[in-house]
């Protein structure tokens, strides 16, 4: 298989192998993604995102002929609007300032307690219904795909929404699983736009350009694809998906719109096999790499990660904490400036950035902390263990403040968590585990593939 996985900071495409006792992933192709200022707004580049889609799969064709079918995840709440002729205008970044507008008007005609009966969805002022409050380009529009979606359709020609993502644009009925028709147009969104759902595991078509490849719908939130491969050790395990932003929660068999998880700001989003994943959005690992972004542009060179977080790993363990979640960090730009502003102290110099690190650090896993203290308290039930996936399970010291702040153990890995999931959806579409084969079949061989690394709380 084929999976391109895509962050909010760079994608890749990997080759997935499955057999009988092998599990295993080939990057062939990685690349820088971001956000691009134009004259409107920041907006994602997705011509340069395709082409190198494109190329990445072509890489895996050369490496691997005989490849036998394509899945796409990617964050979610972002779209491209298309018309006959394709493509109306570059896609907005959620971090574009233009949908705190759109939250008013929304919420001028749908009180959000309204709108948590019927998405169930935390308030994240950038969510797509808040963005298509201030597109003036929708009415124009003859469909508006997400990120994956789209670059899908580029693919293969077809306009489809795939659920688990379709969840997090506020539009899709908890309840029902299909477009909340009723709510669109309250909002004044033309019903025409929404696509033609899809679930994991679905033939979207064939990539004529790659093959003929079929490409199937995989969780193309890349969260959902991330849980997949979370190898949930207990029942009562929480886990966190950590990356540009950490996802934490618990999966569930059913939605919690409670006033107190309305009020704690979780959400219910759709995952694979029909599962919620009650989590709520904390600000992740784009603190940290927004601050080394500003240091090197600043040093006029790349700043060695590795070294500094050895270096903070010896710094004492800070007296002060910022919050994480603080509206003032989301927007790229000056990030040192910013927190050391919520800290009360003029930004660090140069012998000062271990130290600043890890408080960065420490900040992050005090969110994570308390954000599974609230999930367990909200589903009613005592978590024993958190399972940390993504790239933060390479971050130890992220691991073991997680574990001294939470009072729990940390089982971290495995860090491919997300293209390993989407590998896993094609490869049981096509077969590889017979037709029963439940999510806990497949995590069962991610566990026996990629044992976790474990940290325990500290006394």
């Amino acid at each position: 298989m084929a999976a391109v996985d895509l962050g909010a900071t760079s994608g890749r495409v990997m080759i997935g192998r499955v057999g009988a006792g092998v599990l295993e992933l080939e990057q062939v192709a990685r690349f820088a993604n971001g956000p691009v200022q134009r004259a409107d707004g920041w907006h994602w580049d997705l011509e340069a995102l395709s082409a190198n889609v494109r190329a990445g799969l072509a890489e895996a064709l050369r490496r691997e002929p005989s490849i036998e079918s394509v899945g796409i995840d990617s964050w979610a709440v972002d779209y491209g609007l298309l018309g006959a002729d394709g493509l109306l205008a570059e896609p907005f970044h959620y971090r574009d300032e233009r949908t705190v507008r759109g939250v008013d008007a929304v919420h001028a005609v749908v009180p959000f307690e309204e709108l948590y009966r019927r998405n169930g969805l935390q308030f994240l002022p950038f969510n797509t219904l808040y963005q298509y409050a201030v597109d003036a380009r929708l009415a124009d529009a003859e469909a508006s795909l997400l990120i994956p979606d789209l670059l899908a359709e580029r693919l293969t020609g077809r306009r489809v929404a795939e659920r688990t993502n379709a969840s997090t644009t506020g539009l899709l009925d908890l309840h029902t699983g299909q477009w909340d028709h009723a709510l669109a147009e309250a909002l004044g969104i033309p019903i025409s736009v929404l696509p033609p759902l899809v679930d994991p595991g679905e033939t979207i078509g064939a990539a004529g350009e790659v093959a003929g490849l079929p490409v199937i719908a995989v969780g193309s939130h890349d969260t959902a694809s991330a849980v997949v491969a979370v190898p949930l050790s207990t029942p009562h395990a929480a886990y966190i998906s950590c990356g540009t932003w950490g996802l934490v929660g618990l999966e569930l068999p059913a939605p919690i719109v409670t006033d107190a998880a309305r009020a704690a700001n979780f959400t219910n989003e759709g995952g694979v096999d029909g599962r919620v994943r009650f989590l709520r959005n904390v600000t992740g690992l784009w603190l940290l790499s927004e601050t080394v972004r500003a240091w090197s542009e600043a040093d006029g060179a790349p700043v060695d990660l590795p070294s500094l977080l050895a270096a903070a790993a010896d710094a004492p363990t800070p007296a002060r904490l910022f919050d994480a979640d603080d509206p003032s960090l989301a927007a790229p730009g000056n990030m040192p400036e910013r927190i050391a502003t919520l800290l009360g102290m003029p930004a660090p110099g140069a012998e000062a950035r271990p130290a600043f690190v890890r408080v960065i650090i420490e900040s992050i896993a005090e969110a994570f902390a308390r954000t599974v203290r609230a999930a367990a308290d909200l589903a009613g039930r005592e978590v024993d263990v958190i399972h940390l996936v993504g790239g933060g399970a390479l971050n130890a010291l992220l691991c073991q403040a997680t574990a001294d702040r939470s009072g729990l153990p940390v089982l971290a890995g495995p860090v491919e968590a997300t293209a390993l999931g989407n590998v896993l959806v094609q490869a049981r579409a096509l077969g590889a585990f017979g037709a029963d084969a439940s999510l806990e079949d497949l995590r069962a061989r991610v566990a026996e593939t990629f044992p976790p690394r474990r940290f325990d709380p500290h006394p």
